[in-house]
């Protein structure tokens, strides 16, 4: 595949093919009809990893494969090596380069939202501005304009020259967002923490229930903290309810402490001190009382999910500094060219997301585990239910029309090794089959012995051991050979063929947590092409917004809006109204 540029008319005549141009229906294609004769061959003969291992030698050099610094095992799965240029043939039936190359150059491939899908722009060297003109918008130029506000702002807070109202340096920044504003740079903060340097910390308020802020705020200075308010339109209602709170306790704080007097001038400077916004709504900013000039935006082209890269992305830029963050977008443009460049049967990242299609199709699974054995990504299996389910959750194509085969996943998961000690039982031996991703770094910040053992290599043996043992498991001879009573030998058989991909890492970097997300995006991509999704509107959320905005004036006092209301939300609102205090 090869990345396509392209100029402004030849950009929107794309749009004009794309538009008229439906999905192709995958399960209508001879690739799909190869790929069901092909399951049905597997079954016919026996899926047994034991076996396929002991036949072919070089079984897990063929299917091993590198892609940035990141190191791929993917011989656990219940694929054979020829199964990969089928699964490469039905990329190449639903025209998955095409639509790459669309994406890519800033076709309007978010149809419903006539929207170009542009997160790749965000990390794209300042070489190619000139390069990517889309909607008349040179987007690397606009990016990396941002991006050095960005970095000139940071350098001010780490420094101490930006200073809070009573001219102290600033040590905590807490960011206000929902969904892509909160989850991204949570994640990524979690994820990164030991190379946060300038004594600067962070904390994210996400939920509009109450008990969020108050917990984000407990035990915080006012003095020396910094919120960043991440709404691109300024009027989402959890982030701004959330935001207009944290105001109200810093000037309360404040005025409690002496450092300001509550006068409207002091309160205001406070405002400005201690609040900046990412949002491109300048008007509501400046209503809001942060100084316009302290606001960085970003473009309808990046959709939430995708934005930790963005201005998104300000907090982390302060905590970590702008080298880290620039490390960081490399880390995603080594994915996005490997993606664009590697044909598609070597094409790790593209046969991640077919793989994942096999299973979802073909076998029929539902779910898909993500499991680090690294703890500070306790937060990425979360970051990935938004960016995987939010973006393939869809039961239409992007023409409008029903989809002609199941789609999405559930991605869900935990740290190792916490999840052995609770879920990893239905994994290994319950009924239902779920594809897992185990992901490890071969290096830890925190090396430690406890004797003579090294602990990050017990840790790690756990890795090694558990997607050995879910591809191989126990027969029930071996059960019985170790003296097991025969009425207890079926409890403890392990049937093995649980599919797992292994990733390793040297360590988790800037560089590698920016691979790592960009190899989920466009395996989510992948996915969403096979299926004929616009991957990139998320329409699903909006009915329950709205029916929330509809149902609030009845739970306090509104009898009108009460009696407006289906039986069972009467019901329950009834019942709240008689027992709130």
């Amino acid at each position: 595949m090869q990345t396509f540029v392209s100029l402004d008319n030849e950009v929107d005549e794309r749009n004009r093919i794309m538009a008229i141009n439906p999905p192709i229906d995958a399960t209508a294609t001879q690739a799909w009809k190869d790929l069901q004769k092909h399951f049905e061959d597997l079954q016919h003969e026996g899926i047994d990893l034991r076996t396929w291992f002991n036949e072919d030698s070089q079984r897990t050099a063929k299917l091993s494969f590198d892609a940035g610094d990141l190191h791929f095992d993917l011989s656990k799965n219940l694929i054979k090596p020829e199964t990969l240029p089928l699964l490469a043939n039905l990329a190449k039936s639903v025209n998955l380069e095409e639509r790459l190359k669309a994406m890519y150059s800033g076709v309007h491939i978010n149809n419903t939202e006539d929207r170009a899908v542009l997160h790749t722009a965000l990390r794209r060297p300042v070489e190619d501005e000139g390069k990517y003109i889309v909607d008349g918008q040179d987007t690397v130029k606009d990016v990396r304009e941002t991006l050095d506000r960005i970095y000139a702002f940071a350098d001010k807070v780490r420094s101490g020259e930006w200073k809070g109202v009573s001219g102290k340096k600033i040590e905590t920044v807490v960011n206000i967002g929902i969904g892509g504003s909160d989850l991204g740079p949570n994640m990524a903060y979690q994820a990164l923490k030991p190379y946060a340097d300038a004594g600067i910390s962070a904390r994210y308020i996400s939920n509009i229930d109450p008990n969020d802020l108050a917990e984000k705020t407990k035990g915080l200075n006012p003095e020396t903290t910094l919120f960043i308010i991440v709404s691109k339109t300024f009027s989402t209602l959890e982030t701004l309810t959330n935001a207009r709170e944290a105001k109200a306790w810093l000037l309360e704080e404040l005025q409690a402490q002496g450092a300001i007097d509550g006068s409207q001038e002091q309160s205001k400077d406070a405002i400005e001190r201690h609040f900046v916004a990412v949002s491109t709504a300048l008007d509501k900013v400046a209503a809001f009382g942060i100084d316009p000039q302290n606001s960085f935006g970003f473009w309808n082209w990046v959709g939430g999910r995708y934005s930790v890269d963005s201005a998104v992305g300000t907090s982390l830029a302060v905590v970590f500094g702008p080298a880290r963050f620039e490390e960081f977008l490399h880390g995603f443009h080594e994915i996005d060219e490997y993606f664009a460049n590697t044909p598609i049967e070597q094409n790790v990242v593209a046969l991640l997301g077919l793989i994942n299609v096999w299973y979802v199709n073909f076998f029929g699974a539902h779910s898909h585990a993500v499991l680090p054995y690294d703890q500070y990504l306790n937060r990425f299996p979360a970051y990935l239910q938004q960016l995987t389910m939010e973006s393939n959750g869809k039961s239409v194509r992007w023409d409008g029309t029903p989809v002609t085969t199941q789609t999405g996943e559930i991605y869900w998961g935990e740290p190792g090794t916490n999840g052995q000690h609770a879920f990893y039982q239905l994994i290994h031996q319950g009924t239902r089959l779920i594809p897992a991703d185990f992901i490890a770094f071969a290096n830890t910040p925190n090396p430690v012995k406890d004797g003579d053992q090294d602990v990050h290599e017990l840790f790690l043996a756990n890795y090694f051991a558990q997607t050995k043992a879910l591809a191989f498991g126990k027969t029930a001879d071996e059960v019985r050979e170790e003296g097991t009573p025969e009425a207890i030998v079926p409890a403890r058989v392990f049937t093995g063929n649980r599919p797992t991909t292994s990733i390793l890492g040297d360590a988790l970097t800037p560089f590698a947590l920016g691979e790592l997300i960009a190899l989920y995006e466009h395996i989510t991509f992948v996915e969403g092409t096979v299926w004929g999704l616009d991957s990139y509107d998320q329409w699903g959320v909006e009915l329950g917004k709205v029916l929330a905005k509809q149902i609030t004036p009845a739970i306090s006092s509104d009898d009108e809006a009460l009696a407006q209301q289906d039986q069972s939300t009467q019901s329950l609102i009834n019942f709240y109204r008689a027992h709130r205090e």
